[in-house]
């Protein structure tokens, strides 16, 4: 759970599992994703590390069969980062990406 400072007016909690949703959202939004995939402890394809100098994301992914790997994990870093720092007002220090597997076309999952 993140506090974020008000004006006075009381407090705003916002919990790791609604940046995590947020982060998911963000990342099937980009071309040539397919789905997330859940890794250890996490089952939903992101976790979620608050630190002092902000958030840290790592996000796992299943990417269609074809595209560039690497301008489709750069484009999830930056849609995730700027989804996740417009829609709370958080500082995202990371958004680790792991491609962890790839599908042919076609067979996008949401």
């Amino acid at each position: 759970m993140i506090e974020i400072k008000t004006d006075g007016n009381g407090k705003v909690l916002i919990s790791n599992e609604i940046l995590a949703v947020i982060a998911s959202k963000s990342a099937k939004e980009v071309e040539g994703v397919v789905s997330l995939v859940g890794f250890g402890r996490n089952r939903k394809g992101v976790a979620v590390q608050v630190t002092e100098e902000g958030v840290r994301l790592a996000v796992s992914i299943t990417v269609q069969m074809g595209g560039k790997l690497h301008d489709i994990a750069k484009a999830v870093q930056s849609h995730v980062k700027t989804d996740v720092e417009t829609m709370t007002g958080l500082t995202v220090t990371e958004v680790n990406v792991r491609v962890s597997a790839v599908t042919p076309e076609n067979k996008r999952k949401n």
